[in-house]
Parts: C-alpha cells; sequence; structure tokens
C-alpha cells in the first residue's frame, strides 16, 4: 500500500482558526489576519477542538494519493459521502499482463489456502486477457475481476470528515486494510497540520471507546 498526501490547504492551521475568530469580530478579516499570530492560532484552534464546534475546520482539505489498494477496501472508503473520490477505472482501463491483486495476511497464514486463493486469482486474471483478446470490452471482462483486484485513488477530505473518518477506520476493530490506510493518513495529516489533527485516532484516543464491544486493547497505529 502506497499513501501520499499530494496537497493541502494553503497554511490550514491559520486559515480555520481565521474563519473561528471571523465569527465573533467586526474588524475586517485582514485584520483579523494580521492578529493571528502563531501562539493565538494554537490556542483558539485548541479551544475550538475541545469544545466539538468543529464547523470552521472544513475550511481546510487535504488531498490523499493512494494505490495498492483493494475493491473491497474501495466499498467501505467510498461511504464516507463528505469526501471526493477519483477511482482508476476498470471500464477504460485494459489490464492485460499487469493486475494485480491484495492478499489478506490471515489468508497467508494457511498454506493449503494460500494456494487455492492464488489459483483462484491466476484464473480469473487468464480468462479476463482471454477477453480482452478475443475482443471482449473491458467494461465486461471486468465483471470477472475479484474484490482483491488492486486500484489506485485520489481522494479529497477536509478536516472535520478526515477526523471523523480516522475515529472509525483507525479503530483496532476496524478492517484490516482500511484501518492501515487510515493510520497512514493520519500520519501525514498529523505531520502538515499537527494542530488540526490533535487527538485524532479513534475515539478511545481523546474519549472512551463508543464500540458496542471494546477491543479492550491500548490503540496503536499500524
Amino acid at each position: 500500500m502506497l499513501v501520499k498526501l499530494l496537497k493541502h490547504t494553503t497554511d490550514p492551521e491559520k486559515t480555520c482558526a481565521l474563519a473561528a475568530r471571523l465569527c465573533y469580530s467586526g474588524v475586517s478579516i485582514e485584520e483579523l489576519s494580521e492578529k493571528l499570530t502563531p501562539s493565538v492560532v494554537k490556542d483558539l484552534l485548541s479551544r475550538i477542538i475541545s469544545s466539538g464546534h468543529l464547523s470552521v475546520l472544513e475550511h481546510a482539505s487535504f488531498t490523499f494519493a493512494v494505490e495498492g489498494v483493494s475493491r473491497a477496501l474501495l466499498a467501505q472508503l467510498t461511504r464516507h459521502r463528505i469526501a471526493s473520490f477519483s477511482v482508476q477505472s476498470q471500464r477504460y482501463v485494459k489490464f492485460k499482463g499487469s493486475l494485480e491483486f491484495i492478499v489478506p495476511p490471515e489468508i497467508k497464514k494457511h498454506g493449503d489456502l494460500f494456494s487455492e486463493y492464488c489459483n483462484a486469482l491466476d484464473y480469473s486474471k487468464k480468462l479476463y486477457d482471454k477477453m480482452l483478446s478475443r475482443g471482449i470490452l473491458a467494461e465486461d471482462a471486468r465483471y470477472i475481476l475479484p474484490q482483491s483486484a488492486s486500484t489506485k485513488i485520489i481522494l479529497t477530505m477536509n478536516t472535520r470528515e478526515l477526523r471523523h473518518f480516522f475515529s472509525l477506520r483507525c479503530c483496532n476493530r476496524a478492517q484490516w486494510e482500511i484501518r492501515g490506510l487510515a493510520c497512514r493518513m493520519l500520519s501525514l495529516a498529523k505531520k502538515a497540520a499537527p494542530l488540526l489533527f490533535a487527538g485524532a485516532g479513534p475515539d478511545c484516543v481523546s474519549d472512551s471507546c463508543r464500540e458496542e464491544k471494546p477491543c479492550g486493547t491500548p490503540w496503536k497505529k499500524s
């Protein structure tokens, strides 16, 4: 899995702090901006996050590039609706000779099942290639491809939605692949804007576990 932070809002922390200060000020935005020193920004964002009034965090967005993840992960990812996704198309892109598959670690532990798994993937790939060679359109040939087929994604979320995403998907109880993605994204986001993502992660980091069946294990990033 490859995860890269492509870009984000310029000076995201000051942007969100400025939006917060504007709501309660009668002076110009330019004057407000000049008064926002690093220490003021830090204090203001800390109070905003602890109070839970997170609407101003929507003014800063982050765009990630993701490669080497499965279509099964994609199905989970797109449930987060306050986001933008661009996904490598299986309709227009022909993967003849270049298609990769994701193998769950649990399957690798079982030698006989792992062998059968690989054989099944190999068969689907050969049949896919055969259909393309016979003139079947990629949009039809793709129906033979499994959920483990690798894909590439560019996704954008604002800070508020990212914090929500991290609270759910960094959790120890989240599915292993999307948890790995979320933890990598969190690490990159924290480096870019540590104040905005202070305390971000599963609910147990900043509050208490909200899962029906808590895992009982201290949270650690993947």
